[in-house]
């Protein structure tokens, strides 16, 4: 069993990049297993094809140095916070029992984004009941296991941080591994010119991504940041620990 520090369980490939990925790339310079579950193939995406963002889902994988990285393939745009796709997130969480959690924004301009949130919160609480069965790939009872936190991404929608770490020495890793998604983000080239271009196609967009990283490190006195929102009060043992 591959057993993961941090898990990022996002709607949408590229989601877990612009919403974690200098954490992402934090953790594993410092030797934590880290990994991403992408619910859908995302497959509605005006640009690109599920199959191009599989690849550039995998290449992005590779940029951040992931232990693992592996597609749910549930209906993107049409999934629902239903048994059926809560018990595939749950089965997922049981699988690498991360120590943490990210997931999507609980409410976001995206519908899936919030729905997603809501859908992975659920999923952590009930993936600690032991009277919830799920069975791994071989058909084996999975033992029942549940992060001990869970943290949302601030996406889109400005949301107030309840969380803001550091990622000045890792910014440039995570804007590589968003723009390994060529056919959804300006990186210079003229990919795919007949497709329709996009919010996030637009060349301003990368800016508006540094320029809230950006944001959130002048909180905390740091060039760049990421933050995140949390429905449990976080405590830590020590204050002098705190920015």
């Amino acid at each position: 069993m591959l057993k993961l520090d941090l898990l990022i369980i996002a709607v949408h490939p590229d989601d877990a990049e612009l919403g974690a990925g200098g954490v992402m790339a934090k953790y594993v310079a410092e030797g934590k297993k880290v990994g991403i579950v992408d619910l859908t193939q995302g497959e509605l995406g005006t640009r690109g094809t599920a199959e191009t963002r599989a690849q550039e889902a995998k290449d992005a994988a590779e940029i951040l140095g992931l232990a693992t990285r592996e597609n749910l393939g549930l209906r993107d745009g049409f999934f629902e916070n239903a048994e059926k796709e809560k018990m595939a997130v749950i089965r997922a969480i049981r699988k690498y029992q991360p120590e943490i959690v990210i997931t999507n924004a609980i409410t976001d301009r995206h519908p899936d984004h919030g729905r997603a949130g809501q859908m992975v919160n659920e999923a952590c609480f009930l993936a600690g009941l032991r009277r919830v069965e799920t069975f791994d790939q071989n058909n084996l009872p999975q033992e029942a296991y549940r992060p001990r936190l869970v943290l949302q991404f601030v996406q889109d929608y400005y949301i107030k941080p309840d969380v803001v770490i550091d990622i000045t020495d890792y910014y440039h890793i995570k804007e590589k591994s968003v723009l390994a998604y060529k056919t959804q983000f300006y990186t210079g080239e003229n990919v795919n010119p007949d497709e329709p271009q996009t919010y996030i196609s637009n060349p301003d967009f990368m800016e508006s991504t540094a320029a809230r990283a950006r944001e959130f490190g002048r909180y905390i006195q740091a060039k760049y940041a990421e933050g995140f929102t949390s429905k449990k009060i976080i405590g830590v043992d020590d204050l002098f620990h705190l920015k």
